[in-house]
């Protein structure tokens, strides 16, 4: 049977990067072995749902890349795929287990079992488990919910994809509650039923969830259901090593905001395969379609994955270089236009702002930082580059470019070149000694962008001030 692997998240807030990998280790599973992937929608918390959750995660899952065999917009034999219009199935489950001596019935109040459990803490018990006083209470009037009978003195192993052979003693679970009174199935009941009845193969998640494994195991062992194969993902840590918290600033968290940045999805789709997974080769920079060729869940990691910032900035980056002068404008755009920049400009302008700092970004609205610092920046020349002007020739060189500049008709990036070009032929300068004073003297720096492009975004006026700028420095002793 062909692997069928699930992400089911609950519609109570927007696309987070951590499930959003495991979305995408559940999608890369299902496409390298030709199985299915299904998004399951768990929606019995109520309190906490929003709105636009559920066509948000949607949303940004589809931005990313990732698409699904089965959800709630591609119906499948084995639905419904929304928890809520699965309550009967629930249901039925539940009295399944109550027939079979396997689940029994409880009255107890919330205020009951605040109690209970205040009185636990007070005589100083470490398992706060429910008493069982309904086990064999008598049948009453008045809503109830179900609890599932643990077996005691029981264990419950088995093999996690990632971490091995996992066994959990029977003692540490006490009996949990499957259906609430107002006839809500909890999550560990919902679950189990949905995945066995819905044939998932494999569950790929969070080591958050580890401590839910082994009431589904309980559940599914006892209403006759195969178990899947089980692997829990380490956690997220930022760059202290501390678990990936939504109370983390220093990091971006959801996948809407990054897309708002200009992000690339083939990119943040790149950065998150590698969050707790490794290649075999030594290469981190892949298409889509190459990590599904590539992926090998026995590489998935056991030790905590980084979220290294710097990192997403290279790969994103290494991505931006791959696209056309085209794409990177069309990119870019909103933000310059959002910005305020280049609202007087032609096309052509904009294309040279972007031809200059296209190998630069990591993001598209990055832009508008290295625009104004190009912009804003104090002009200065010091140091090496400074030493490098006082050469002899240079200062004729600057000269004859700063009256060439000041007499052309028009100036686009060609015909700076072609300016630059000439100059160096009437001074006898070429190579290091034609470009690099031409550069240090227009932008104040030894390293930088295309020349040409660069001088056209500066346009005539900055550049006559900045080569007499520059003729000044040169003349003082």
């Amino acid at each position: 049977m062909k692997p069928r692997v699930r992400y089911a998240p609950s519609p109570t807030g927007h696309l987070h990067i951590g499930n959003a990998r495991t979305a995408l280790f559940n999608y890369l599973f299902a496409k390298k072995k030709g199985g299915s992937f299904i998004i399951r929608i768990e929606d019995t918390d109520m309190a906490r749902n929003i709105e636009e959750g559920t066509q948000s995660q949607l949303a940004q899952l589809a931005w990313l890349g990732i698409d699904w065999d089965e959800s709630i917009d591609k119906e499948g034999a084995r639905g419904p795929y929304r928890q809520l219009e699965r309550l009967d199935i629930y249901k039925e489950y539940g009295e399944k287990l109550l027939d079979a001596g396997r689940a029994y019935k409880c009255y107890c109040t919330e205020e009951e079992l605040a109690e209970e459990r205040r009185q636990q803490k007070a005589r100083g018990e470490t398992r706060l488990h429910y008493s069982r006083k309904c086990l064999h209470g008598p049948e009453r009037d008045g809503p109830y919910a179900i609890r599932f009978l643990v077996f005691q003195d029981a264990e419950y192993t088995f093999f996690d994809m990632i971490k091995g052979e996992v066994t959990f003693k029977s003692e540490d679970v006490g009996d949990f509650v499957i259906m609430k009174q107002n006839g809500i199935p909890t999550y560990n009941f919902a679950c189990a039923v949905d995945d066995a009845l819905m044939e998932i193969t494999h569950v790929l998640r969070g080591e958050d969830h580890i401590t839910n494994t082994p009431r589904q195991l309980m559940i599914l062992d006892e209403l006759g259901f195969d178990r899947p194969v089980y692997g829990h993902m380490p956690l997220i840590v930022n760059m202290e090593g501390k678990k990936l918290s939504k109370r983390d600033e220093s990091i971006i968290q959801f996948i809407e905001q990054y897309r708002a940045l200009g992000f690339l999805p083939e990119a943040m789709f790149n950065f998150i395969a590698l969050l707790g997974w490794s290649p075999a080769a030594d290469e981190e920079i892949f298409s889509r379609d190459e990590l599904v060729e590539r992926f090998d869940e026995d590489r998935l990691a056991s030790a905590p994955a980084t979220f290294d910032t710097g990192k997403l900035h290279y790969v994103n980056n290494r991505h931006m270089k791959r696209l056309s002068r085209e794409e990177v404008l069309a990119l870019c755009r909103p933000f310059l236009e959002e910005a305020g920049i280049g609202k007087e400009k032609d096309e052509a302008w904009l294309e040279s702002l972007v031809a200059v700092f296209h190998d630069r970004l990591s993001y598209g609205k990055e832009i508008v930082r290295h625009y104004e610092e190009f912009f804003s920046a104090p002009f200065v020349i010091e140091g090496e580059a400074l030493d490098f002007l006082r050469q002899d020739g240079v200062k004729e060189l600057l000269v004859s470019l700063r009256e060439k500049i000041h007499q052309a008709d028009t100036l686009d990036a060609k015909t700076l070149k072609t300016l630059i070009k000439e100059t160096g032929k009437e001074t006898n300068m070429k190579g290091k000694m034609l470009f690099m004073p031409v550069r240090i003297a227009v932008s104040g720096s030894m390293k930088g962008p295309d020349l040409p492009e660069m001088m056209n975004l500066l346009g005539r006026e900055t550049l006559l001030e900045r080569l007499e700028t520059t003729l000044g420095k040169i003349r003082m002793p």
